[in-house]
């Protein structure tokens, strides 16, 4: 009964911590990226040189220009000004048949300082600027708190271009185009974003900003209370790793699946279906590389824990490692070269310094701030060199404890300084 339950225990918490890991780095995401200032600035940065964010910006600081350019009032106002200053009526109706050139000639000059300055280093300040000051209102687009330039009204996201179109406005004005500086103050929306489910999401992310950052602590112990309880550790252990590497592949196939989808379904308000595209992609990039560090993660200690464990390939890998340390360290042997007491101190420890390492490289993991499938790569890099240097000095210290060993077992040869025994003298003769 007690192993049953053991047994049942053991699978019920694996099972649980698997389901938990990719709603761990979710919580992660939403607490790190999205409701942190500066790392949300940082994480939208890129997307002022992104050319559909360019694109979209541009059509629409271009639009915003040509709306408030009236070329036919102003060829007006030019010929009743000439008309009185007594220029003849045929010629002031010349000045106003230009109103179609002036509407081109503004567009074209339009069109132009707006492309310099979108991928220009001063559409990058506007545009960090924006994202810092629309920080508070991607909070309430994701949890109904607080406000920003980043307006938030039935599920869609916009952000305000007003900036924008200033620096073009005066851009013009300083290329010679005075009507420019007759554009009032403009506040021109961009949409970022849409969702018809921004409500459901809302509560999602503020469910996950509740949990905060104890979930993935959660996550881990309910793994090794999972594992603690099994029969077979090594084989719980596995299985975890693949369990919770499994899950975070449905997870990222679900983001490529939601991607297409959000993308096939997009209202006519979104302007560019690039620059949403871009949007979507710059945000759920922790993510992606989160789930993709943890599949590598889980993928690393299922081997792991094959390879400490009975199997045919396992035991053949294990005996060719210590074959070749046992010949490593004969060379060396040969040359001179001798670890000494520190070997035999290797040897005897051997276990407990695996351990400790092991530990070591899993807190340094635990520690490392949003660590990449680089990370987890270069820490496994890292772990075999010291285990192989720890198997080479194990392997000098069992030459030097047998080379002891056998000095000891061998007989001593007789030494003819020593005086002979008391035998009895010979008599006279």
């Amino acid at each position: 009964m007690t192993r049953t339950l053991r047994s049942v225990s053991s699978a019920v918490l694996i099972v649980l911590a698997c389901v938990l890991v990719p709603v761990s780095i979710l919580t992660v995401w939403v607490h790190d990226i999205v409701l942190d200032t500066d790392r949300y600035v940082s994480t939208m940065k890129p997307l002022a040189s992104d050319p559909a964010i360019e694109a979209a910006a541009h059509n629409r600081i271009v639009h915003a220009v040509d709306v408030r350019v009236d070329g036919k009032e102003v060829t007006a106002e030019i010929a009743a000004w000439l008309q009185s200053q007594g220029l003849p009526p045929r010629a002031a109706k010349a000045v106003k048949g230009l109103a179609p050139q002036l509407d081109a000639a503004v567009n074209s000059a339009a069109d132009k300082v707006a492309t310099r300055f979108v991928t220009s280093d001063r559409f990058e300040k506007v545009w960090v600027t924006a994202n810092r000051a629309a920080h508070t209102a991607v909070v309430h687009a994701l949890t109904g708190q607080g406000r920003g330039a980043l307006g938030v009204s039935d599920g869609t996201v916009t952000l305000d271009l007003g900036a924008a179109v200033e620096q073009v406005k005066k851009d013009l004005v300083d290329a010679g185009l005075e009507p420019a500086a007759k554009i009032p103050e403009v506040h021109k929306q961009m949409v970022l974003f849409h969702s018809d489910q921004l409500q459901k999401m809302r509560s999602a992310a503020h469910a996950l900003d509740v949990v905060g950052n104890w979930l993935p602590v959660l996550t881990v112990l309910l793994a090794a209370a999972g594992v603690f309880l099994a029969h077979r550790r090594r084989r719980a252990l596995a299985r975890t790793a693949l369990g919770a590497a499994f899950a975070c592949l449905v997870i990222a196939l679900a983001l490529v699946v939601g991607r297409r989808y959000y993308l096939d379904h997009l209202p006519p308000e979104v302007q560019s279906k690039a620059a949403a595209g871009a949007a979507f992609d710059i945000l759920v990039r922790f993510l992606r590389v989160a789930l993709r560090t943890a599949i590598v993660l889980g993928i690393v200690i299922a081997l792991g824990a094959y390879f400490i464990g009975p199997g045919r390939l396992a035991a053949a890998t294990r005996s060719t490692a210590e074959r070749t340390a046992d010949s490593a360290a004969g060379w060396w042997s040969g040359h001179g070269v001798d670890a000494g007491p520190v070997g035999a101190w290797t040897q005897a420890h051997r276990r407990w310094l695996t351990l400790g390492v092991l530990l070591l490289v899993a807190l340094v993991f635990a520690f490392w701030n949003h660590p990449t499938v680089v990370t987890v790569l270069l820490l496994v890099l890292i772990l075999l060199a010291v285990l192989a240097v720890i198997a080479l000095l194990a392997a000098d210290g069992r030459r030097t404890v047998a080379k002891t060993a056998a000095g000891a077992r061998a007989p001593r040869p007789p030494d003819d300084s020593e005086p002979p025994g008391d035998g009895p003298s010979p008599g006279p003769a």
